[in-house]
């Protein structure tokens, strides 16, 4: 018998697939420890558990499939034989991990916005360290195959996020995935502290996957985090991909598609942003792109926000104005900001000779009052200037 909350959430953790609603539920009604004796079939369901097991599913929509506890043990039963939860934790410990637990300090607190769906426990390779809340972290996910203008574009939003202290969360995948932990490592050199970046694998943490991103992820472990819901030894199926997806989007604020082709995983992160009530942006690409299909599939059913640069989907991340991008970067032209009347004066007056009052009045349209005030105006701003009794264009107003 396991009494231990954390050693029967990491035995639950394989008996269980993530998602599995039932499971969740029974957990939810029963607690850790009862719901593992009842689905290992050490202990008998009481009277009305299936009742409120039933009613758990109704109110998170989670019920469509749900066809009784029997059933779900039978479903359960064949990895009843396999828990082994010390063996578990003790790979953990050989690897410097750990495992975490929703009553545990380290917990993301914004998990439990998934509800029924949060996890039951993560496993997590790297150094122990508080993870960031959901408003200081940003997912960026994409492509596979990205281009290398989807390469770039990442590189470019990961490494100034990191900069301004956000951490990246992404699925540590080839692609858009690798270039996003890769250039938020490179941002945060030199940083104040704090998590860098976030892979969260589909698979066991005790195995990087996929191999020819090794060194990558290894280096994620080392100065930021590695996580996954799943035990060690666990292999990442398709399935699983798709699981894990919504961990990715409920640990940001915000959940941006840079490549996504019209039918994606990185799609699916957005969806669940969406439902969490998170927000999405999407990176627009060339309309001949098909890996920028899926990105502007979600700008034109109005599920995502078009970001640009790293201003952008900080404002998203804060909207009441914390972190506001500046000001887009361009050239100031002299003339911003004068009146329409000033405007016409300026257009009037001659580059090379000089003009009169009377001249100028009659070339613009404008009283010799309106003249003098608007000569006043454009002398303090440097862009008029008065030469024997005449009035020219400034050089700086060239």
């Amino acid at each position: 018998m396991i009494d231990d909350e954390r050693t029967t959430r990491a035995a639950l953790s394989r008996l269980f697939e993530p998602q599995d609603a039932a499971a969740l539920a029974l957990v939810q009604a029963a607690g850790a420890q009862d719901a593992l004796r009842i689905a290992s079939g050490g202990l008998a369901a009481g009277p009305g558990l299936e009742q409120e097991i039933t009613g758990i599913l109704a109110e998170s929509g989670s019920g469509s499939g749900w066809s009784g506890l029997t059933e779900a043990l039978k479903r359960w039963a064949p990895r009843v034989p396999d828990l082994a939860p010390e063996r578990d934790l003790a790979t953990m410990q050989r690897l410097g991990g750990r495992i975490i637990i929703p009553t545990d300090e380290l917990w993301p607190r914004q998990l439990a916005d998934l509800g029924l769906q949060e996890p039951l426990c993560l496993w997590w390779r790297g150094v122990e360290q508080e993870l960031p809340p959901a408003a200081m972290a940003i997912a960026l996910v994409g492509s596979r195959d990205s281009t290398s203008y989807g390469a770039s574009v990442t590189g470019d939003l990961a490494y100034s996020l990191a900069q301004r202290g956000f951490t990246i969360v992404s699925g540590g995948a080839y692609g858009i995935d690798a270039h996003a932990h890769r250039a938020a490592l490179a941002g945060s050199t030199g940083s104040t502290g704090g998590v860098p970046t976030i892979a969260v694998m589909a698979g066991g943490v005790d195995r990087f996957y996929p191999a020819g991103n090794e060194d990558l992820l290894r280096a994620v472990a080392d100065h930021g985090a590695v996580l996954a819901e799943v035990p060690p030894g666990s292999a990442p199926t398709r399935y699983r991909f798709l699981q894990r997806n919504r961990l990715i989007a409920a640990l940001a604020s915000v959940t941006v598609v840079v490549e996504a082709r019209w039918r994606s995983g990185a799609l699916n992160t957005a969806h669940h942003a969406e439902t969490l009530g998170r927000a999405v942006g999407a990176v627009p690409g060339s309309i001949h792109s098909a890996n920028s299909a899926g990105c502007h599939r979600l700008l034109r059913e109005g599920g995502a926000v078009c970001v640009t640069d790293a201003g952008e989907i900080a404002e998203l991340a804060s909207p009441s104005g914390q972190a506001m991008p500046p000001d887009k970067a361009g050239r100031t032209e002299v003339h911003d900001g004068l009146t329409l009347e000033d405007l016409i004066l300026l257009d009037a007056l001659p580059l090379r000779t000089t003009s009169s009052i009377e001249k100028l009045a009659t070339v613009a349209g404008l009283s010799p009052d309106s003249v003098r005030a608007g000569l006043g105006r454009l002398g303090l701003l440097g862009l008029a200037e008065s030469r024997h009794g005449g009035w020219k264009r400034s050089g700086k107003a060239d």
